[in-house]
């Protein structure tokens, strides 16, 4: 089972009717909710887990299907959080598996519970040791991994951890983390890897689709050793699997103050240089954004001409999130929620339209 076209609508539809506008249809014909539940921050520990759980119930209730997680978050323990949560309302009928998107990253080095004495020790045990990478496959001293066998496991412990039998979306996470210390051919012959492990997996059924979810890699200028061409990604996918590749989204950082992904002209397409997020919905990629509130600083900081160009929001938080999901060619917006009262702070926002472009547009000449 897996999120459908149907299922999303179904749930959008059983929305009040003023939350309609708060959905939009991505590449893969999903019915995402404009702001969805992100799940990085957090100690790890039981605490955490039951707030998360209880800010999960918090945003089904307002109108989130959108469920973002990574196996490294929290030492496994978000998505492990999710699961139980996704369990629970699966068992109750106040949630059926069709209607919710669910995405999760794989990369870095997942540890069990609770950071290990020595990490490189531990990624030898568990990975080296075992046969899935081979030493020279890590990078970031032994924090990031995207060897084909490595990548498998990942996908089978996401699922384990999440009790699902497909994941919507898989991102490849982080991969500038390789391209930082690796040679161009190199870097290039291991996403080639990464790429065809992924397509593999959606044959499988374990991965409905994938996609990179990055830091700098899609702000960077494009002679830096981060960067990464969408062009180029599409095409390696491409390479891998023909035009049927199922390569469908991004995901990069874009707020108030890291205005790069639609700001910022470094992604070439054909004879033009053209913003992250216009390339990206020119090449059938679904834009999906993380750190709308940079990790809450922006939730607690005014900012006057973004108040006087959305007069109508009660705080701060909401008029940072008004900004980013109503930037044109956005998604979704992931915003890392544990407490209950966040969750109805933020996700107010669901019972309102988005902002008119031209309002953003407009404020690119203010910001």
């Amino acid at each position: 089972m897996r999120a459908t076209p149907e299922g999303t609508r179904r749930f959008a539809q059983r929305q009040p009717i003023a939350r309609h506008s708060n959905y939009r249809q991505a590449t893969d014909n999903l019915w995402l909710a404009t702001l969805g539940h992100g799940t990085y921050l957090g100690e790890a520990d039981d605490a955490t887990d039951a707030a998360y759980r209880a800010a999960f119930s918090e945003s089904l209730a307002r109108g989130c299907n959108v469920f973002d997680c990574a196996i490294n978050y929290r030492h496994q323990r978000s998505e492990r959080a999710l699961g139980a949560w996704l369990r629970e309302m699966f068992a109750s009928g106040a949630l059926a598996r069709d209607e919710v998107v669910i995405a999760s990253k794989g990369g870095f080095v997942p540890y069990d519970g609770a950071p290990p004495d020595d990490p490189r020790v531990y990624a030898y045990e568990q990975f080296i040791k075992t046969g899935y990478a081979k030493a020279h496959e890590f990078a970031a001293r032994y924090q990031h991994c995207m060897a084909p066998a490595y990548l498998e496991l990942m996908i089978a412990l996401s699922l384990e951890n999440l009790g699902l039998d497909c994941l919507d979306i898989y991102y490849l996470h982080n991969p500038e983390t390789q391209s930082i210390a690796l040679s161009t051919p190199t870097f290039r012959a291991r996403l080639l890897d990464a790429f065809e492990t992924l397509e593999l997996a959606v044959q499988r059924g374990q991965i409905a689709s994938y996609g990179l979810a990055t830091w700098t890699a899609f702000r960077a200028l494009p002679d830096a050793p981060d960067y990464l061409s969408l062009t180029e990604m599409v095409s390696l996918a491409t390479e891998v699997s023909g035009q049927s590749h199922n390569l469908r989204y991004i995901q990069l950082p874009y707020n108030l103050f890291m205005t790069e992904a639609y700001a910022f002209e470094n992604q070439q397409l054909g004879e033009a240089f053209l913003n992250t997020i216009e390339v990206a919905n020119e090449l059938g990629l679904t834009v999906m954004i993380s750190a709308p509130l940079m990790q809450g600083r922006l939730a607690v900081m005014e900012s006057p001409k973004v108040a006087a160009a959305l007069p109508d929001l009660h705080s701060q938080a909401q008029r940072a999130l008004q900004f980013v999901r109503s930037t044109p060619g956005v998604c979704t917006a992931l915003v890392g929620m544990k407490q209950v009262a966040h969750v109805a702070e933020n996700l107010a926002l669901a019972d309102l339209p988005p902002a008119d472009g031209d309002v953003i547009r407009a404020l690119y000449n203010k910001v």
